[in-house]
């Protein structure tokens, strides 16, 4: 591990008994405590370089004074614009940013076009209300009002997910501010539930790290070994990749859990990012509170199982990483401009390339996802409902096999990066999920798609959570 790598652990070690001291504290304890907090992580490990984050907090407060009923969109072209910029700063002469301050400048992106958009939404109700000249009941999850300069600064430095994530809206903030009952909400043992994986996930990660290193791709003996053994190779690269952010998250949401952030009753149904979907009016009294089954859905960042043992490409997005592809889905996804599903997640996956970085590999591999979505998508209604029940269940894990190299070869341009070692090593291997997945498409293509009746008779066999799927 790099000291960057053991600076985050500890960030986020440290994260879960302070969350245990702010669970039962007061609204205005834990607002301007965890913003004191976070600030001063993001002053230790950021330095000077905290400025950056100042400035796109400053921007975009002053974006949603001005322009209430647009500042959505402002927003994002604010905080994207100001991305390049400081991705550029070296070039300009300027000190180069650190690691953690790109991390705390990704988060506080998502954060910030979150807020404008929320804003955007309350000011719209507002008009609505006035126009139809009668008060409704407050939609879920609307703001009461648009936030202070202090209050959006307290939401952008609250020490919860502030370098790792979980993403979450200012609205999940706020019901975590004004918590009724909070030592009636659950704590400990979700919080071991969910983190008892983490220490083998940390020891695989070791293993596999040490025993197929990265580097070893860059070098010029890597290329003289058989194909076979270059094929293999992005295997325990991907499953190393896996296992360091399965540790990072899990321990990132047991720092939210600690605290009760992001807690909800079952009955709400809350989404990873999202919160609540359902209506559930708060507990009334402390016996009320402690009878209520609860869930940390919202917060929730990486479902390892599904991940791991989904069938499809498309499903293996939605486990990975989710609360930020429920950011991505609700203010890139939706207003893409196509209405294709392949290249609305062509557009949406260019975006969430440029949000992680400037790196090559990151579009090279990013923007590999929307051919593998059209390949699987194409073959799967031509093919697979011509096939029998044993047919289907041995295509469905040919299809999870493929699945599962798909995210290993488009793994190596997310790690290595640059564009020479990311075509380098992809060519060793012939390109063979660009090759594969074309010649899928074409069959698809050529064999046209089922009819309506058949395809839904031959739907995949439903994966964990796939309910939850559905519904999103």
């Amino acid at each position: 591990m790099s000291p960057e790598e053991w600076t985050y652990l500890v960030v986020l070690l440290i994260s879960i008994p302070i969350g245990f001291l702010f669970k039962k504290a007061g609204p205005g304890l834990k607002r301007w405590g965890a913003a004191a907090v976070g600030l001063g992580l993001t002053l230790f490990t950021c330095g000077p370089h905290t400025l950056h984050s100042l400035a796109t907090i400053l921007g975009t407060w002053a974006l949603i004074q001005a322009q209430p009923c647009s500042c959505h969109a402002l927003a994002l072209a604010w905080t994207f614009s100001y991305l390049l910029f400081f991705r550029a700063v070296s070039l300009l002469g300027l000190p180069t940013p650190t690691p953690f301050t790109n991390a705390v400048q990704l988060l506080l992106t998502l954060k910030l076009v979150s807020l404008a958009s929320e804003v955007q939404d309350l000011h719209v109700a507002q008009r609505k209300e006035m126009a139809s000249g009668f008060s409704k009941g407050p939609p879920l999850g609307l703001l009461p009002d648009v936030p202070s300069l202090m209050e959006t600064l307290s939401y952008s430095y609250c020490y919860v997910g502030i370098m790792t994530g979980p993403f979450f809206r200012y609205r999940t903030y706020l019901d975590w501010l004004e918590q009724p009952f909070p030592g009636a909400v659950p704590s400990l043992r979700p919080l071991l539930r969910r983190a008892w994986p983490a220490p083998l996930f940390g020891l695989l990660f070791l293993l596999s790290s040490h025993l197929f290193p990265l580097e070893a791709v860059r070098e010029d003996a890597f290329y003289a070994r058989p194909l076979p053994a270059r094929l293999f190779y992005m295997i325990p690269v991907f499953f190393a990749f896996r296992m360091r952010f399965y540790v990072a998250w899990i321990a990132a949401e047991c720092g939210c859990i600690a605290a009760g952030f992001g807690a909800y009753p079952v009955a709400a149904k809350a989404r990873a990012g999202g919160g609540p979907t359902l209506q559930c009016p708060p507990p009334s009294s402390p016996e009320t509170a402690a009878s209520m089954e609860y869930d940390y859905e919202t917060i929730r960042n990486i479902d390892c199982h599904g991940t791991d043992f989904c069938v499809r490409v498309r499903e293996g997005m939605r486990y990975w990483n989710m609360t930020v592809q429920w950011w991505l889905a609700q203010y890139v996804y939706k207003s893409a401009p196509a209405r294709s599903y392949v290249l609305r997640s062509a557009w949406t996956m260019l975006l969430s390339a440029y949000w992680h970085g400037l790196h090559p590999g990151y579009y090279l591999s990013f923007l590999t996802i929307p051919l593998c979505l059209a390949a699987e998508g194409q073959l799967e209604s031509a093919l697979r409902w011509r096939l029998g029940p044993r047919g289907q269940k041995a295509w469905d894990w040919v299809h999870w096999f493929l699945k599962m190299r798909a995210y290993d070869y488009m793994c190596m341009g997310f790690v290595l990066l640059s564009l020479r070692d990311t075509l380098r090593y992809w060519a060793s291997v012939y390109f063979c999920v660009h090759v594969l997945a074309l010649a899928a498409l074409a069959l698809g293509l050529a064999l046209g798609r089922g009819g309506p009746g058949r395809r839904k008779s031959a739907a995949p066999a439903p994966s964990p959570a796939s309910g939850k799927l559905r519904e999103e």
